[in-house]
């Protein structure tokens, strides 16, 4: 075995990070691009061209982005044990984008989804495991890579129904199919050529020793805060998950959407999102590394919280707004104003989260514990389905009221996991060294 020193905080950077972000934040920007396109076209193409029935189709849509989320927990464990973390990306990519392109045919159609389904489970909880390695444990820069990488997520997002939404429905579906693949196919690209800026390989599972993992005290304390974490998530997203959700159904059917004789389409506000992170993210990251320089920080687990309570509160604006209007239509400012706030709730504990996960995961299983960032948000989008059932059935106002609960709940919860956290990150964050395969890539 071989070790090599932990990055300098003095190499050559790309926009004040390490240059390997760069390459993954692209990486996954194409990747979320193919999926977001090709998921953007599904149920339209089932309904309009395989003319499928709405149940049918809606059945085969949540089967399909269910499983999506679950299969990394098997691909994580063949990264860990036998693939690792570059294998997997390139395997899994290169399967996704032979899924995206066999949705050209209709005959394919549910091999095709199944193929997808299957790399993404080795391509997803790969990518994100290397984003640590580019840091020092001490780099001020650490903590806020992980917001900059969400950043990549959310353009992907946005660009994906723009390009494959407009070429599925001007030109034809399969158009849009193969704009996806092609999507894919260039990010691998980028991964493959940008492989010289990436961290090293650690050494699989299956070929190592046990001296690189934490002892077993402390492995056992990362587990289980991890695990607890992954638990309050599921009940934050609950309420996050209802922004395609209750909140579209909300702003079709009340909210005034005119604006002088045109009336705003009401899938703009959901880019609202996306263009908003684009915007805080930058500023978020400024305040964060700028306050870690200074020691003065909050805890990861601090941040999450305050993400908790400003979805809630969010969502207790709509509570009131609904009930304000009586159920009348209010305004479409009222919705853009809820868009910021929770954008804001969201950048403190999605990306922040997925960085927790990044940080504290064993290296012996990294790949792993990113797959159980991924179950967590599995179980809360289930969760988030079976809840918005009561929409229905419920006025709005109380709905969102009880949305915010959730949220809220899930704030209070987290700060009774700070102190632990605290002291597990502390003992994670000792600088050392990473041992490596022997050849691997530096």
């Amino acid at each position: 075995m071989s070790e090599v020193s932990l990055p300098s905080s003095r190499e050559p950077t790309w926009f004040g990070h390490p240059r390997g972000l760069t390459i993954l934040f692209l990486t996954e920007m194409w990747e979320i691009f193919s999926y977001y396109g090709m998921r953007a076209l599904l149920v339209y193409y089932m309904t309009k061209q395989l003319l499928l029935g709405q149940a049918q189709a809606s059945m085969v849509y949540g089967l399909y982005t269910a499983t999506v989320y679950l299969t990394p927990i098997v691909g994580g464990v063949i990264s860990d044990r036998w693939l690792g973390r570059r294998r997997s990306v390139i395997l899994g990519g290169s399967i996704m984008a032979l899924g995206h392109f066999m949705m050209a045919s209709e005959s394919l159609f549910y091999p095709a989804l199944a193929v997808i389904a299957l790399g993404n489970g080795l391509f997803m909880p790969s990518l994100p495991s290397q984003v640590v390695g580019l840091y020092r444990p001490d780099d001020p820069r650490r903590g806020s890579a992980f917001n900059l990488y969400y950043v990549g997520i959310n353009l992907g997002a946005l660009l994906a129904p723009l390009v494959c939404g407009t070429l599925g429905e001007t030109f034809g579906w399969h158009w849009g199919f193969a704009a996806a693949g092609v999507g894919m196919a260039g990010g691998l690209a980028i991964y493959v050529a940008g492989a010289r800026y990436l961290p090293p390989e650690p050494l699989r599972a299956a070929d190592r020793g046990r001296a690189d993992e934490p002892p077993p005290g402390d492995l056992a304390r990362r587990l289980w805060l991890l695990a607890g974490v992954a638990a309050t998530v599921v009940i934050f997203r609950v309420a996050y998950e209802q922004l395609g959700n209750t909140v579209a159904l909300w702003a079709d059917q009340g909210v005034d959407r005119h604006v002088g004789g045109w009336t705003i389409p009401m899938t703009w506000f959901q880019s609202l999102n996306p263009l908003l992170v684009f915007a805080l993210t930058p500023v978020l990251v400024a305040r964060w590394t700028d306050a870690a320089r200074r020691g003065r920080e909050p805890s990861s687990i601090v941040k999450m919280a305050i993400g908790a309570a400003v979805v809630g509160a969010s969502f207790l604006l709509l509570g009131a707004v609904d009930l304000w209007t009586g159920g009348a239509r209010a305004s479409w400012v009222w919705l853009a104003v809820f868009f910021a706030v929770l954008t804001v709730g969201e950048l403190y504990i999605l990306p922040v989260g997925m960085g927790l996960f990044g940080r504290l995961a064993p290296p012996r299983i990294a790949a792993t514990t990113i797959a159980v960032w991924c179950l967590a948000l599995f179980a809360g989008n289930l969760a988030a389905g079976v809840v918005g059932v009561l929409w229905g059935r419920m006025p709005h106002g109380q709905y969102f009221l009880l949305m915010a609960a959730f949220a809220g709940a899930s704030s209070l919860i987290l700060l009774l996991f700070d102190r632990p956290a605290q002291r597990v990150e502390a003992g994670a964050a000792t600088p050392g060294t990473v041992p490596v395969a022997e050849g691997a890539v530096s």
